[in-house]
């Protein structure tokens, strides 16, 4: 079968190349895949990742195969799916405890923009605890993890306020539930029950000075690649709050991988979470476009095709 491999040494960075085929465990299914997105995670682990390596952690296709010790859906079945990595091929193997059916009314290249960057933002937004009333910002507003915690955060019940680098990049974000979108976190006004921060550097120090008493700070990110200082005096006026580091590939049990992709997939269906999806095109041109993924001029998700 074909699969994109890591090619660090190279213009492109990936390579289409013939792979073997996967070998399933007792509770994995094999899925063609249709489509699946990147994520920008994903874009440093090409630099650092040895020649050979296969990317790939979002995926929607259908079971070829199905789970030898019986869980999981039967084969034909439409699904979405998280695996950890070699899922740029044309097949893949993915644990029944990882994926969760899709209804024919929710495409393949919406449900592959969920694994890491949907499920990254539900599980934050489920840490702040009740949102009903209380204020949210939200830095990196724009990209993937961002533009779904605007929803999920609005349709708790939350007074979204959300961060974007460039004035661009605020297109659509009123519409997904933000009530205000500033370029500058120096801009925010008041104090937040919940920020979710992915900058790091001057922006999350700035995010202690915002922080409710009680309220909860969530580090999710640093693409400013910057260290962050801190001074003391910064958290007199916050008692109470907290600062908490999240990990995606840490959070939660083995088994909520899959409740929680079901979960959104409902959302999508009943029309309550809108994937913005800012690249679509076939999986033989990702190489060229990773440039302006890095340069963030793709707003939103970027999602490939394999047929």
């Amino acid at each position: 079968m074909l699969a994109l491999v890591n090619t660090p040494t190279k213009q492109t960075a990936v390579e289409l190349r013939d792979v073997a085929e996967p070998e399933a465990a007792a509770d994995e299914v094999i899925v063609a895949i249709q489509a699946f997105s990147l994520n920008r995670g994903e874009l440093y682990l090409l630099k650092s990742r040895p020649e050979g390596w296969r990317p790939g952690q979002d995926i929607a296709g259908i079971v070829v195969q199905t789970a030898a010790d019986g869980s999981g859906p039967g084969e034909g079945t439409r699904i979405v799916g998280l695996v950890d990595s070699a899922g740029w091929a044309q097949r893949v193997a993915v644990s029944t405890k990882r994926l969760a059916v899709l209804p024919d009314t929710v495409s393949f290249a919406a449900a592959a923009t969920l694994p890491v960057a949907g499920r990254t933002a539900l599980r934050m937004v489920r840490l702040g605890g009740s949102l009903l009333g209380r204020r949210v910002l939200i830095t990196g507003a724009a990209g993937g993890v961002g533009r779904f915690a605007v929803q999920l955060a609005a349709l708790a019940g939350a007074e979204v306020t959300g961060i974007v680098g460039r004035p661009e990049r605020a297109a659509g974000l009123r519409e997904l539930g933000a009530a205000a979108v500033i370029t500058d976190i120096q801009e925010a006004d008041g104090l937040f029950d919940l920020i979710l921060e992915s900058v790091g550097g001057s922006s999350l120090a700035a995010a202690v000075r915002l922080v409710a008493p009680e309220g909860t700070i969530i580090v999710f990110g640093n693409t400013s690649g910057e260290d962050t200082t801190i001074n003391f005096q910064s958290f007199v006026g916050h008692q109470g709050a907290r600062l908490t580091p999240f990990f995606s590939y840490l959070s939660g049990s083995p088994a909520s991988f899959g409740i929680d992709l079901a979960s959104l997939v409902s959302l999508i269906e009943e029309g309550k979470l809108k994937p913005h999806i800012g690249l679509e095109e076939s999986w033989h041109k990702l190489g060229q476009t990773l440039a302006a993924l890095r340069d963030r001029r793709v707003n939103g998700k970027a999602v490939f095709h394999t047929a």
